[in-house]
């Protein structure tokens, strides 16, 4: 069902100059600009006609924008489809037309469709199939619709003008790096992982960058387990972990929402000799750090904010803006987001960004 609200027609000159937009272009990563520790803007604040005269803010053409993401049956992801029709609430200019969530990737194609019969000005997409979707977003970009690829990218860059990824790899690499520097001397600490579905390249590169930060600092994985992103199946790899490995000293979860299982089945088993890290940020998670208690001590960030800046970006977009604090004349071909840890000191600067597991 996609909602149909009345809108006023934009020009699209720029939706014809964003799909001759090539390939290879400079990967714009944000992590580069901004320290590790920073937090992130709490308030991302919308624009309106009472915004100062020559900022990416100040009002402009009305900017039709078909959004399209896969059911929110998990937290992070109805987090997606939240955040993004937040922002696009704070813009006077934009008209945000946003498909239901499905994991049917024929619906999901369809839906697509429907937004290119009705001459939307961009589209904001996170697949669930990348590959599956690319034909239809290079669809889109041949009509002259700039499409943004959220999270799950596309296997032909040309399907979309813009990228907006978060940093599976990154979340790895920072778990490790908490691991390492919380080890410190202890060469034999025993590092158990509770991966999520494994056959998904974002879990091949989570574990990746979690097995590369610790090779650094003389550790390993010595206890590995892959659940599937749901509470159920976290609560039961879990428990099945716990059996398997009688000392643990760290355990790294890929996925908060499974976190819930896991740390129930912690609580079973009566284990609390460990320092436990989660991953993607949710508040549940970071309500735990904050208290203090338990063994879930630190969560690595994956933004549930990807559909909001795909939103903003789509507005820059067709509104001939750049990124003001860039010098580049244009938005970036992509845009890869940081994944920091956050602590029990640090945690008040994410939590009212978390999202709801």
């Amino acid at each position: 069902m996609i909602s149909l609200p009345t809108i006023s027609r934009p020009t699209r000159n720029l939706r014809r100059l964003g799909v001759a937009l090539a390939a290879g272009a400079t990967l714009i990563s944000l992590s580069a600009c901004m320290p590790s520790n920073d937090p992130p803007e709490k308030d991302t604040g919308g624009g309106t006609s009472e915004a100062k005269a020559g900022s990416n803010d100040e009002k402009g053409d009305t900017v039709v924008i078909g959004f399209s993401a896969p059911a929110a049956d998990h937290g992070w992801m109805a987090a997606i489809t939240d955040a993004a029709e937040a922002e696009a609430e704070k813009y006077d200019d934009i008209d945000l037309r946003v498909a239901e969530g499905t994991n049917d990737v024929n619906l999901q194609i369809s839906q697509v469709e429907t937004f290119i019969n009705e001459k939307v000005d961009a589209i904001v997409l996170l697949p669930f199939d990348g590959a599956a979707m690319t034909p239809v977003a290079l669809k889109a970009m041949e009509a002259g619709i700039p499409v943004i690829n959220v999270d799950r990218e596309f296997d032909d860059p040309n399907a979309a003008r813009a990228t907006i990824l978060g940093d599976n790899y990154g979340m790895g690499v920072s778990a490790g790096q908490y691991v390492c520097s919380e080890a410190g001397d202890n060469s034999d600490a025993v590092v158990a992982e509770i991966a999520g579905i494994d056959s998904l390249p974002l879990t091949q590169d989570r574990s990746k960058g979690f097995a590369d930060a610790l090779k650094k600092c003389g550790l390993k994985v010595n206890n590995r387990v892959a659940a599937e992103f749901t509470v159920e199946s976290g609560e039961k790899v879990a428990s099945n972990l716990l059996q398997a490995a009688p000392k643990i000293d760290f355990l790294w979860n890929h996925d908060d929402d499974q976190g819930v299982g896991v740390l129930a089945a912690i609580e079973n088993a009566g284990r609390d000799e460990f320092t436990m890290i989660g991953g993607a940020g949710s508040r549940n998670a970071m309500d735990a750090i904050k208290s203090g208690d338990g063994v879930l001590k630190a969560t690595v960030i994956y933004p549930s904010t990807q559909g909001a800046d795909g939103i903003r970006t789509a507005r820059l977009l067709v509104q001939q803006k750049a990124m003001s604090d860039l010098v580049e004349n244009e938005v970036p071909r992509s845009i890869q987001l940081f994944a920091p840890v956050v602590t029990e000191e640090n945690v008040d600067d994410y939590i009212d960004a978390a999202f709801a597991s």
